[in-house]
C-alpha cells in the first residue's frame, strides 16, 4: 500500500498560501487520509466548475436560436425569432459554428497546456485557467446586457474561453497522479470522473433557473462560480506530497483522461504481446511525439475522438433538441428543457461508477469500455424513439505506459483528451447543420461514431483477454472455445 513519509529536508516548493494561514493543515497535524481527500475534493470541484461554466451555451441555444413550432409530432415550422445573429433558418448553423470555435480552440490548447503543465507550478497554472475561463464566460453573458449582435464578438470570446478551459484537465489529472496509486482504483476513479457530469448538472440547473430573467444571467452565475472555486484552488491545492514535506514511499501513477485510465508503476513488470513498456529514465517531461509513441496512447486517443463526438453533441444540443421535440404530447419550455437535459448527466454519474466497479471486478478495463460503448447504441435508438436515455461513461482501459515519470502525465493526458476534443468540436458542428434536415440523421451519425470508437478498442481487448487466459483467469472463455 502506498504511504507518505515525512521528509527531513525543507520542501523545494512552498506550500500553498492557505497552509500558511492555517498551519494545522500541514503534517503531522493532518493525516495522509486527510490530504488525499482534500486533493480529491479540490480537483473534483475544480473540474466540475470548468464543466459548469461550459453548459450555458447549450442551455441558451433554444433562446438564441430560432423558435421551431412542432405540429403533430413530425412537421415543424421555423419562426424568425431569437437573438441576432442566431435567429432565422441559418440560426442552428451559426450556433454550431460557435461550438466549433470553442471546442477547436480547446483541442488545440490542450496539446500545449499539457506540455506547459509538465514544466510549471500546476496550482498556479490551474488557477490561471479558471480565472480566465470565469472572466470570459461572464463576458459572453455581457453580450445580453450590452445588446451585442456581432457574431465576431461571440466567436472571439468562445475561442479565448476554449484556450483557458484547455488548461483544466491536464492539471487535475497530473495532481491526481501525484497523490494516488493504482491498486483497485476503478471505483474511486469512476466516482472522481463524475466531476464532469456533476459540473454539467450544476451548470444546467443554474443556467436554466435564471433563464427567465434574461439569458445573460445564465452565463454570469456559472462564471462567478468558477472564480470562487479558483480562489479555493489557489489557496489550498497541494500539487504534490513533497510540497508539504512528504514523499511517496512507492511511486505509482494513475491517471484518467476523461474516461481513459492510464496506469504506470515503477514495480510493474507486466509486458503483454503488442504492448511493450518503454523505460523512461528520470522524471522529466516527455516530448509531444515521444508521448504519441507510448503504447496505447493512439488507440485510446482515436477512440475518445469518436466517443466525445457523441458526448459533446449531447452536451451542446440536448436542451435545444428537447425544446424542439414534443415529449408526451407537450412541447417543453426553455427552462424545463434545460432541467430535463440533466438526466443525461445523471446517467453519466451512474454509468461511470458502474464501469469503475465492473473494471475492478473483471480487471480488464478495455473489455469494460467496449461493452459499455456497444450498450449505448440501443440506448441512443431508444432515446430517439421513446424519449429515454441513460448515458454511460466508458472507462477506457488500463495500460502501464509511464514508469516512474509523473511529469509526463499532463502531456499524455493532453494528447488523448486533445484528440478527443477534436471529435467533440466536430460533433456539435455537424449536429447544427444536419439537424435542419431532421434529427434522425443526427442519431445515425451518433450510432456510427460509437461503433467506430469500439473498433479502436479491439486490439486492447484482445490483449487483455489473452493476458487473463495466460494468468489462468477467465477460464470460462476457454471452455466456450471448446
Amino acid at each position: 500500500m502506498m504511504e507518505l513519509k515525512p521528509l527531513n529536508s525543507v520542501p523545494s516548493i512552498k506550500p500553498p498560501p492557505g497552509h500558511n494561514l492555517f498551519p494545522t493543515l500541514n503534517p503531522p497535524e493532518k493525516t495522509l487520509t486527510f490530504h488525499k481527500f482534500l486533493v480529491l475534493f479540490l480537483t473534483f470541484i475544480a473540474y466540475a466548475a470548468f464543466h459548469a461554466s461550459r453548459k450555458p451555451p447549450s442551455i441558451v441555444k433554444s433562446v438564441l436560436g430560432p423558435e421551431i413550432k412542432a405540429h403533430n409530432g413530425t412537421d415543424s415550422t421555423i419562426v424568425a425569432t431569437g437573438w441576432a445573429p442566431f435567429e432565422g433558418a441559418s440560426g442552428p448553423h451559426r450556433l454550431g459554428e460557435l461550438d466549433l470555435a470553442f471546442l477547436l480552440a480547446y483541442s488545440i490548447g490542450m496539446y500545449f497546456a499539457g506540455h506547459i503543465g509538465d514544466n510549471i507550478d500546476l496550482r498556479i497554472f490551474l488557477t490561471v485557467g479558471m480565472l480566465g475561463s470565469g472572466a470570459l464566460v461572464i463576458a459572453f453573458g455581457l453580450g445580453y446586457f450590452l445588446d451585442v449582435h456581432w457574431l465576431g464578438f461571440f466567436l472571439i470570446v468562445q475561442i479565448l474561453c476554449g484556450l483557458f478551459q484547455s488548461i483544466g484537465w491536464p492539471c487535475v489529472v497530473a495532481v491526481m497522479g501525484n497523490w494516488f496509486g493504482k491498486a483497485k482504483r476503478g471505483l474511486i476513479m469512476g466516482v472522481w470522473n463524475s466531476n464532469t457530469s456533476i459540473g454539467n448538472i450544476i451548470g444546467s440547473l443554474v443556467a436554466s433557473s435564471v433563464l427567465s430573467f434574461g439569458w445573460g444571467w445564465s452565463f454570469v452565475l456559472p462564471g462567478l462560480f468558477i472564480l470562487v472555486v479558483a480562489a479555493l484552488v489557489y489557496m489550498f491545492l497541494v500539487v504534490s506530497p513533497d510540497h508539504i514535506g512528504l514523499e511517496l514511499a512507492s511511486k505509482e501513477i494513475e491517471m484518467n483522461v476523461e474516461g481513459v485510465a492510464l496506469v504506470g508503476s515503477e514495480t510493474s513488470e507486466v509486458e503483454e504481446e503488442g504492448v511493450v513498456e518503454p523505460e523512461m529514465e528520470g522524471a522529466g517531461a516527455i516530448g509531444f511525439l515521444q508521448a504519441w509513441r507510448l503504447p496505447g496512447v493512439a488507440p485510446f486517443a482515436f477512440c475518445l475522438f469518436f466517443s466525445k463526438l457523441v458526448a459533446y453533441t449531447f452536451l451542446y444540443w440536448l436542451p435545444f433538441y428537447l425544446r424542439q421535440t414534443v415529449v408526451a404530447g407537450v412541447q417543453l419550455s426553455h427552462k424545463n428543457a434545460g432541467i430535463l437535459s440533466t438526466v443525461f448527466d445523471i446517467g453519466g454519474v451512474i454509468g461511470g461508477v458502474l464501469a469503475g466497479v465492473t473494471s475492478d471486478i473483471i480487471e480488464a478495463r478495455g473489455v469494460t469500455s467496449i461493452v459499455f460503448l456497444l450498450l449505448s447504441i440501443p440506448s441512443l435508438l431508444f432515446y430517439r424513439y421513446m424519449g429515454v436515455y441513460l448515458s454511460v461513461s466508458a472507462d477506457l482501459g488500463t495500460q502501464s505506459l509511464i514508469k516512474g515519470n509523473s511529469r509526463a502525465l499532463a502531456t499524455v493526458s493532453a494528447i488523448i483528451d486533445g484528440t478527443g476534443s477534436v471529435g467533440a468540436a466536430l460533433g456539435p458542428l455537424l449536429a447544427g447543420y444536419i439537424s435542419t434536415r431532421g434529427w434522425n440523421s443526427v442519431f445515425v451519425m451518433l450510432v456510427l461514431s460509437i461503433f467506430i470508437a469500439s473498433l479502436f478498442l479491439i486490439p486492447i481487448v484482445k490483449n487483455e483477454i489473452k493476458g487473463k487466459l495466460n494468468e489462468g483467469k477467465w477460464l470460462w472463455i476457454s471452455v466456450i472455445k471448446r
